[in-house]
């Protein structure tokens, strides 16, 4: 019964956040690089996410007066009336478009809704053998998007892949180490790994999160966990 009121409360808050949405037009200067879709608040219906290059420029090269960064924005949608309607913007999750050391070269971000979560997945090289790969996943409850899970893989092409994965929702992370050796004459270090719970006390709403931006000390160790 508990479960039903819950549910209940959650159709209501999501029915009264829809009325007075605004209609969705197409920024101009806006390009789309990536859509999906699916039921993000457990309502039935299906929800658009649009990821977007804006017209605003992130930065500029004096050297490459052709190079081309802007910044990224996506936007959360619900079809009410058979028109789209903007549930929530958000401008802090997304890197600009010419992030990395081959940003001609990067993928689209990619956007998965699976189990009424989305995920946002960015991949770029940080140097010519190093590629970093960014997983996050946001869940909507309590009236707000909330981070629920960080996977962070940062690679060489054949000395390491690091890995940092964390599970909001129960606490557990996950961080492994694997080493090689480009060169069949130098020793690879040891690998590492090393699984614990470190629960959040409150957690972070999407509009309030930024790659990096967080941390927190792995047990037993000198170092800290960025994400």
């Amino acid at each position: 019964m508990k479960s039903l009121f819950s549910l209940i409360a959650l159709l209501l808050i999501t029915f009264y956040n829809a009325q007075g949405l605004k209609n969705f037009p197409t920024p101009k200067g806006y390009t789309k690089i990536a859509e999906s879709k699916g039921d993000l608040d457990k309502d039935g219906k299906d929800e658009v996410v649009i990821i977007f290059d804006t017209d605003q420029k992130a930065s500029e090269s004096a050297d490459n007066p052709e190079f081309k960064d802007y910044k990224r924005v996506f936007y959360i949608l619900k079809n009410e009336d058979n028109s789209l309607k903007v549930w929530k913007k958000n401008a802090t999750v997304l890197f600009s478009s010419g992030m990395g050391f081959y940003p001609e070269e990067n993928t689209p971000p990619e956007i998965s809704i699976k189990n009424n979560a989305l995920t946002i997945s960015q991949t770029f090289n940080t140097n010519s053998r190093h590629t970093q790969n960014y997983n996050h996943t946001f869940r909507f409850q309590n009236g707000d998007f909330y981070l629920i899970g960080s996977h962070d893989q940062f690679e060489d092409t054949c000395d390491f892949i690091f890995l940092n994965e964390i599970n909001f929702s129960t606490g557990k992370v996950i961080v492994d180490k694997e080493y090689s050796s480009c060169n069949d004459e130098t020793k690879a270090p040891d690998p590492f790994h090393k699984e614990f719970t470190h629960k959040l006390k409150t957690l972070i709403k999407m509009n309030d999160f930024t790659i990096g931006g967080h941390q927190f000390r792995i047990p037993g160790s000198a170092d800290d966990l960025f994400f």
